[in-house]
């Protein structure tokens, strides 16, 4: 199986960026939001690792700065891709708007998701390259523009 929910926290557990993959209701995303929070911002970055199980499946985060970017996989699934496919969407965020902060992905929300959308398609790993992302991305503006 894909991946399931893709979600950014900031550290006092408000979701910056949600997208999912499988269907759910609002109080199933309200309570995987809590659970999540709970689960990553009470481990200790330097004794633990990135991955921790979750429910029947497998929670793939990492902390940068402030923010907690979170993927939900199978236990089946490869946790390192997972792992650098999540550092290369921050890498292209980081590099489409100059040392991203909180607020850009919360007043860019629309350029936010339109760069997942890049990275990551229907839960699947779209594309690995960070100047092919940029490039589509460039293009995407020319038109808006």
């Amino acid at each position: 199986m894909p991946i399931q929910f893709i979600l950014v926290q900031n550290r006092q557990g408000k979701t910056r960026l949600a997208k999912w993959y499988v269907p759910l209701d609002d109080h199933d995303k309200l309570a995987i939001k809590e659970d999540v929070h709970k689960i990553t911002s009470q481990r200790d970055q330097r004794q633990q690792s990135n991955f921790v199980e979750f429910r029947n499946d497998m929670l793939v985060y990492r902390r940068y700065a402030g923010l907690f970017f979170c993927v939900c996989v199978s236990c089946t699934d490869n946790f390192l891709a997972s792992l650098e496919a999540m550092h290369l969407f921050v890498e292209v965020l980081d590099t489409f708007f100059g040392n991203v902060c909180e607020l850009d992905l919360v007043f860019n929300f629309y350029k936010v998701y339109a760069i997942l959308d890049e990275v990551f398609l229907a839960g699947e790993i779209e594309e690995t390259s960070k100047q092919t992302t940029l490039a589509r991305l460039q293009e995407l503006e020319k038109l808006e523009g």
